[in-house]
């Protein structure tokens, strides 16, 4: 495991990699990572990061009456399988900006099915909200907070899209949450970094 104290990422940008949130934020340690937030707690449009030039853009307004449950975004310098960064999850108490950044603490990971592709979401809370930074470990959380997550990702499609299969898999704690991210970022180094300088990465479209 990677030292609580010392910083996950923190290579300078090469200059063959846009100048965006994605590929020049260095995220910090674990015990306080960022996280960009794309989509405010309480929102029916769905924003999203425009991967050429860093600036959000709205997506589409999500077809179901229902409401993102929680702040949500994305970890800077991470990446996965579905050619995306690594998606977050952030508890608070109020809604964010999109754009804006928060200090995190991973507490937990929800594993989902996504049109037959695994999709990794990290639960965290806020480290900068007394309401909600005592919290360790998703085990602590209210059940029903838990449940209403689940909920939500279960959903928000079903109208748009009939036959999106999407299933929650499991929910995992602490631990397992920071193995993900340690993934990620090692995931986003060898697809990212390691080429030569003058090499123009090319950068895939956000997956829906």
């Amino acid at each position: 495991m990677e030292s609580l104290t010392s910083s996950l990422t923190p290579w300078e940008t090469p200059d063959f990699l846009p100048f965006t949130p994605w590929h020049t934020i260095d995220i910090g340690a674990m015990e306080g990572f960022f996280g960009v937030i794309e989509i405010p707690k309480t929102s029916k449009y769905k924003y999203e990061m425009h991967k050429p030039s860093g600036l959000m853009m709205v997506d589409r307004v999500l077809h179901s009456s229902i409401h993102y449950p929680a702040n949500y975004g994305f970890i800077p310098r991470t990446y996965c399988d579905d050619n995306d960064p690594l998606d977050i999850l952030v508890l608070g108490q109020e809604p964010v900006y999109p754009g804006i950044l928060m200090r995190c603490r991973a507490i937990g990971v929800m594993t989902m099915i996504d049109n037959q592709e695994q999709d990794d979401k990290i639960i965290a809370i806020h480290l900068d909200d007394p309401e909600y930074n005592h919290y360790e470990d998703i085990g602590q959380l209210p059940p029903h907070r838990v449940r209403e997550l689940e909920t939500f990702f279960l959903d928000y499609k079903k109208l748009e899209k009939a036959d999106r299969k999407v299933s929650v898999e499991k929910f995992s704690g602490k631990e397992e949450a920071e193995d993900v991210l340690l993934k990620a970022i090692v995931l986003y180094r060898e697809t990212f970094l390691q080429q030569s300088v003058g090499e123009k990465q090319s950068i895939p479209p956000r997956s829906s």
